[in-house]
């Protein structure tokens, strides 16, 4: 397995838009020549779109846009930008009565940082699809839909980090693979090596703490969760995959998440992973399963490593 950059993966364009005072942004992956593409929802609360059509047992089998945004379920309106800019292009589905864009899409809760009033709109969606066909490769950290994500919030905001976006990529052979994800979770996010602590929740004397310990000292106690949650992702492949394997991949993607980050997939989550493929190489798909699962634990790691203090929260940059 060899590293490479994403923009490698030909077919595909990611970009994105962010309001940094308002600490929310989106993230846009494009494929306008239409992708074979699966879902797979953990967490208990997820904010989504369009993704009831990627069962196998309907219609469409190819999508044009995965928007990735902030703004809880209010951040969905990110994806009609995706719909506008697709339509301009004469890029969609053919209905016999003109062409509609398939844009899906999931949404993380970054409302308590700045502002609960201001969040990733068409505007900006729009802003994420014109950036991704500027050419350049799309960056990390505190940007797109990560600009507002935090990590470690079993005990609230007060004692949360900052986390981010993150981007990685790899080939095998001739499989490319690339995983982008907005990493947004209750839990802390761990070392996919070494399986250390990067950054989560905080202690009162601010050092990093222990999110699974924390809640087994407190198993007896019925205690809320906090609901400001959600990592978002999708992979991006070149692997030959009908949408039944494009679902399952998706499911096994969600190995990367539980390897990158603990606790994870609780019922204040609303983890979501697309997979989209041109389906251009003949594979084996689980081998395929391995690797996006890797891509994805790494992406997650990088999502925090990059992400710079701010908002008043600390980064693992800070504890490096």
């Amino acid at each position: 397995m060899k590293q490479i950059p994403i923009s490698a993966i030909q077919g595909f364009r990611i970009g994105h838009a962010q309001d940094a005072e308002h600490a929310t942004g989106c993230t846009a992956i494009l494929c306008e020549q239409g992708a074979w593409a699966g879902v797979d929802v953990r967490g208990g609360s997820p904010a989504s779109r369009e993704t009831e059509l990627l069962r196998p047992v309907n219609t469409v089998q190819q999508i044009h846009c995965v928007m990735l945004s902030g703004g809880s379920a209010f951040g969905l309106e990110a994806g009609d930008g995706a719909m506008q800019f697709l339509s301009e292009r004469d890029v969609g589905f053919e209905t016999g009565f003109g062409k509609v864009p398939i844009v899906c899409g999931a949404s993380l809760f970054d409302l308590e940082l700045v502002s609960n009033q201001v969040w990733p709109d068409k505007a900006m969606g729009y802003a994420a699809c014109a950036a991704a066909c500027g050419g350049q490769e799309p960056g990390e950290g505190n940007i797109g839909a990560g600009t507002g994500a935090t990590v470690g919030k079993f005990h609230g905001p007060e004692r949360m980090m900052k986390s981010g976006l993150g981007i990685y990529a790899a080939q095998v052979g001739a499989v490319q693979c690339g995983a982008v994800v907005a990493v947004n979770a209750l839990g802390d996010v761990i070392d996919y090596d070494d399986k250390h602590i990067l950054a989560g929740l905080l202690t009162e004397d601010g050092a990093l703490a222990d999110t699974t310990a924390v809640m087994y000292d407190e198993i007896e106690r019925n205690r809320a969760l906090w609901g400001g949650n959600t990592t978002i992702g999708c992979v991006i492949t070149n692997a030959k995959l009908d949408k039944c394997q494009c679902n399952k991949l998706a499911s096994i993607a969600h190995n990367g998440f539980a390897q990158a980050i603990r606790p994870v997939h609780s019922t204040a989550d609303g983890d979501t992973i697309f997979l989209m493929t041109t389906s251009e190489v003949e594979v084996g798909v689980d081998a395929v399963g391995a690797l996006i699962t890797e891509c994805m634990g790494r992406a997650i790691n990088r999502a925090a490593l990059l992400a710079e203090p701010a908002y008043g929260l600390k980064a693992a940059k800070d504890f490096r």
